[in-house]
């Protein structure tokens, strides 16, 4: 008899059930379960996020319409839409947090490949964007008219090509904010864009030993301090040893802190 494995199975062998189950137990998320379990309720919303499912409606009928065709996944039927909304709503987050941080574990023991990073320093790129929301169910998160947002922010090493920093806040919490809560080995490169100009943040990498690439604004002053060789054969236009000489930035330099 040939034994096959849809795609979908094939992603749910990524998260072996006996860590699975350990992580239910830790976290005590059947508690009060009748019938529908964690790992039905977690291949449901898998479900959702590979079939890109926008309501409940089309998750429930979608496992519906290939119940036959899924039992392999661990299902005993296809859920109703009461009772995966009761348990989105009542079931602990604790229990996926555990179950990505044990995924992301594995991911960062795997090897890289043969070709190795070229640079020699650590290299960071931070960012953040806004993740829109419907404002008639995050009343809070009011970002326009009709319309909810959240902010992500996201630090990316390079060396794995994993996120090692992820942080949801409100939309109006500016990117600086958060950035001056990380810190960063001696050596290392952090990349950002414009969104991150702030002298005091700059100078706290200056002085850790951590080097930092950014577009500067159109209106920065700067004064040339040194006229560096610029190497061949390299996209390079010029190579400058620079001050800063706007009004923050002289603040910043004589100890001065907003």
């Amino acid at each position: 008899m040939n034994r096959f494995s849809s795609i979908f199975g094939q992603i749910l062998h990524l998260f072996p059930r006996r860590e699975f189950f350990e992580a239910v137990e830790e976290t005590r998320a059947d508690r009060g379960a009748k019938g529908f379990q964690c790992w039905e309720q977690f291949v449901a919303m898998m479900f959702c996020q590979l079939g890109q499912a926008n309501s409940l409606r089309e998750i429930c009928g979608g496992l519906a319409s290939c119940f036959g065709k899924a039992k392999h996944l661990g299902l005993q039927d296809a859920p109703r839409r009461s009772t995966l909304s009761y348990a989105n709503e009542h079931r602990p987050w604790q229990l996926y947090e555990k179950l990505f941080y044990k995924l992301l574990g594995r991911c960062g023991q795997l090897e890289l490949g043969k070709r190795k990073f070229r640079f020699k320093n650590r290299l960071f790129t931070l960012d953040a964007t806004v993740i829109e929301l419907c404002a008639g169910l995050f009343d809070w998160s009011k970002y326009r008219q009709t319309k909810g947002a959240v902010k992500l922010h996201l630090l990316l090493d390079h060396e794995g090509y994993l996120p090692v920093f992820a942080h949801v806040t409100p939309w109006r919490v500016h990117e600086t904010k958060i950035a001056r809560t990380l810190n960063f080995p001696a050596g290392s490169i952090v990349v950002v864009d414009r969104g991150y100009i702030d002298y005091e943040l700059f100078w706290r990498w200056n002085t850790s030993g951590a080097f930092f690439v950014i577009r500067l604004k159109e209106n920065a002053r700067h004064r040339v301090l040194e006229e560096l060789r610029v190497p061949s054969h390299r996209n390079i236009l010029r190579d400058e040893r620079v001050e800063l000489v706007g009004y923050y930035a002289r603040r910043v330099s004589r100890g001065v802190r907003s």
